[in-house]
């Protein structure tokens, strides 16, 4: 399986995990919120998912730094 269908297969399987607002607002901050608009998440290059994620990873760190 190529890495751009693993990172959508994980995706999926968390999409309980993250909210909606919270993709949709890295989305907007990476600069890929246009993207996700007109085509979809499965659009979305697997480098800018995992950029994505670490950025998720980074918020939650620091609320639980809170």
């Amino acid at each position: 399986m190529d890495a751009k269908k693993e990172v959508m297969k994980l995706a999926r399987k968390s999409n309980g995990t993250m909210s909606e607002n919270l993709k949709n607002e890295i989305a907007r901050e990476l600069g890929v919120f246009d993207i996700v608009e007109k085509e979809g998440w499965g659009s979305v290059s697997s480098q800018n998912c995992g950029l994505l994620v670490k950025r998720a990873i980074e918020i939650a760190n620091q609320q639980l730094q809170k």
